[in-house]
């Protein structure tokens, strides 16, 4: 993996989509006009925390190299050496997958 110079901040997240398989259990192929962005993704950077109104800070759920389901329309994409992110707050994460 390529070393990132980017290094999200608060509740903020960066996010590598994970690519989903071209075919369909079936066999069928499905053309890249016909793919939706997939929602899940790895997770490459995440910031400190959320500062609580005491000025303590409450650290993320994820972390670095978690495998996470998003909705759909979450984040902002961002490009580092010719590879695309997301960057996305915490609370647009839907849950992490289990290995």
């Amino acid at each position: 993996m390529k070393s990132i110079k980017f290094r999200p901040l608060h509740d903020r997240v960066l996010v590598r989509r994970i690519e989903q398989e071209e075919k369909t259990p079936g066999g069928i192929i499905i053309p890249d006009t016909a793919k939706e962005k997939p929602m899940e993704g790895e997770v490459i950077a995440v910031g400190s925390g959320t500062r609580l109104e005491d000025g303590k800070i409450l650290p993320l759920d994820v972390k670095a190299g978690d495998r996470i389901l998003f909705g759909k329309w979450s984040g902002t994409e961002v490009k580092f050496s010719g590879e695309e992110y997301l960057v996305m707050k915490e609370s647009d994460i839907m849950g992490i997958v289990a290995a």
